[in-house]
């Protein structure tokens, strides 16, 4: 099933960031597919959980572009991301898996402890 949103055209502020070689931290997390929603990724940027380069990040609107490692906490995980390409829309999965590299790919040892 196709979501509406995967439908809708492209945001022309995204076109300008893209001209520029950047987009927003949250609309990449969700273009990628790490999140259902943009807004579940705007929480994640907010919680300060994710790291750029091994700085910290807290707002949404942090830029990424091609070249950028982010780490952060997804399910019982940490991810080590690079970001290696940015999109103007939410594809598929497969579209979506191109717009990255997994530097650490879920296994048990990179699995969280439990509280």
């Amino acid at each position: 099933m196709i979501a509406e949103a995967d439908l809708s055209p492209p945001d022309p502020a995204d076109a300008a960031d893209l001209a520029q070689g950047r987009l927003r931290l949250d609309k990449w997390l969700w273009y990628a597919r790490f999140v259902k929603t943009r807004g579940l990724a705007a929480r994640l940027c907010a919680s300060g959980a994710i790291r750029i380069g091994g700085a910290h990040v807290t707002k949404a609107h942090h830029r990424v572009k091609p070249g950028d490692v982010l780490t952060f906490p997804l399910g019982p995980h940490i991810r080590v991301i690079r970001v290696r390409a940015l999109a103007a829309r939410r594809g598929p999965a497969p579209e979506a898996r191109t717009l990255y590299e997994d530097l650490s790919p879920p296994t048990p040892e990179t699995r969280l402890p439990r509280d």
